[in-house]
């Protein structure tokens, strides 16, 4: 693809971005599961906990927070445009399949960031000091990208019925959440619980967000880093591919 054919796709895909945050990103799934379902998680946590550190909890509900709100929306984009057929207009339109990913990518991404910082204000006013800022942005910037590619990967079964995908996406969001070290410390676990953890992207970010506010991690920045962006680049390769090849079924 040229160079000129390269930047109107993503010009179209910032448009098909914007869409999607003027018309998903006020519906009652994003609510329940992109901001309250993190937050109830972490209330029921926090009563229960062990008077586990202030920025523990607070490391992991930034994490759970970036986690859902980054993949709420974005698997069932595909479903509820193919069931009011506006994904067939949207097909044939010139635009290609990547660009419309693409776009739906970007509009998670953002929405995932915004309420991220805003979860990172809350634990700022809540005491905690920020060791490594620069860390803890950049490292929400790659995790939000990371997350929103799980998310489309989600949506790549062929189905027009919303609900099959939420179910499917609930299977598989609620266990990542249990095995990344959010809720017990990566220290405490089994050698089967660090393997289980070591297969989870959230892992790497929570470390990080611990490491920006703590100065101390499990694993070292460079090694978080770089698992996130090789969980980035597969994940959003595979979902590129995927939906490449099950976008005609969906017509």
């Amino acid at each position: 693809m040229n160079p000129a054919a390269l930047s109107e796709q993503l010009r179209r895909s910032w448009a098909i971005a914007k869409k999607d945050i003027r018309i998903y990103y006020i519906k009652g799934p994003v609510l329940i599961f992109g901001v309250f379902m993190p937050l109830f998680m972490f209330l029921a946590f926090l009563m229960g906990s062990r008077q586990l550190p202030l920025s523990f909890l607070i490391s992991g509900l930034v994490g759970m927070t970036l986690f859902f709100t980054a993949t709420a929306v974005s698997p069932a984009i595909f479903p509820w445009e193919g069931s009011a057929r506006t994904l067939e207009r949207l097909a044939s339109c010139p635009v290609t399949v990547e660009a419309i990913v693409f776009g739906d990518m970007i509009a998670s991404t953002l929405f995932g960031i915004g309420i991220t910082i805003l979860t990172v204000l809350i634990g700022l006013v809540l005491g905690l000091s920020l060791v490594h800022g620069v860390t803890l942005l950049f490292a929400i910037l790659l995790a939000a990208c990371c997350f929103s590619a799980i998310g489309m990967l989600l949506a790549v079964p062929p189905t027009n019925v919303p609900s099959n995908i939420m179910m499917l996406s609930s299977l598989i969001k609620f266990p990542l959440v249990f095995i990344s070290g959010i809720f017990l410390p990566l220290e405490q676990m089994p050698a089967w619980g660090l393997v289980l953890s070591a297969c989870s992207p959230l892992t790497y970010f929570t470390d990080l967000v611990r490491y920006s506010f703590t100065g101390t991690h499990f694993f070292s920045v460079g090694t978080d880093l770089a698992a996130l962006a090789l969980f980035t680049i597969v994940f959003t390769a595979g979902t590129m591919y995927l939906h490449r090849r099950t976008m005609p079924q969906r017509m």
